[in-house]
């Protein structure tokens, strides 16, 4: 399983608590779009993980970026994930983003809004923000990779679904 997230905003710890926090340390790999804003925050995130890809954020301190890239492309267990923060990247810069990274999946963050669209090209998933929600629901994504697709699930940190979708790889 992935755990997605994305806009912790933390500036001492990842924010994690109970469900969500065995769902990460339970996770085949845990992929963050961003804005951990310190490296305390990174450094907890990197503790708690099996395996973890990350890139930073616009609130990033200038030791996260040193230590992260600003968007990359995640190969795992047959699927590939454009990763972003997305900030300055409407819905086409995205897709766009994703087919030149000859993806299956794009993973942003930045609008602290979860959701899924599917262009029609490719599927475009926001796990929102499971520690500063803002004016939206707290959320964060699992993903299984299945034969030939991919099953995932918005959820909010205590556990409940609130969204599924396929991607067919």
């Amino acid at each position: 399983m992935i755990c997605v997230l994305s806009d912790t905003h933390g500036t001492d710890g990842h924010r994690l608590d109970d469900q969500l926090l065995d769902t990460v340390r339970e996770a085949d790999l845990v992929v963050h779009a961003g804005d951990f804003t310190t490296e305390r925050v990174l450094d907890a995130f990197e503790t708690e993980s099996r395996a973890f890809r990350a890139v930073y954020g616009n609130n990033a301190t200038p030791a996260v970026r040193e230590r992260l890239p600003g968007e990359r492309v995640v190969d795992h267990e047959g699927v590939t994930i454009a990763l972003t923060h997305g900030d300055g990247r409407d819905e086409t810069g995205l897709a766009l983003f994703g087919r030149q990274a000859d993806a299956d999946l794009v993973i942003s963050g930045h609008s602290h809004q979860p959701g899924v669209t599917d262009t029609g090209e490719i599927v475009l998933l926001n796990p929102g923000s499971h520690a500063d929600p803002r004016w939206y629901r707290p959320g964060y994504a699992e993903l299984d990779v299945k034969e030939g697709r991919v099953e995932g699930r918005l959820l909010e940190p205590d556990g409940e679904v609130f969204e599924e979708f396929v991607v067919e790889l």
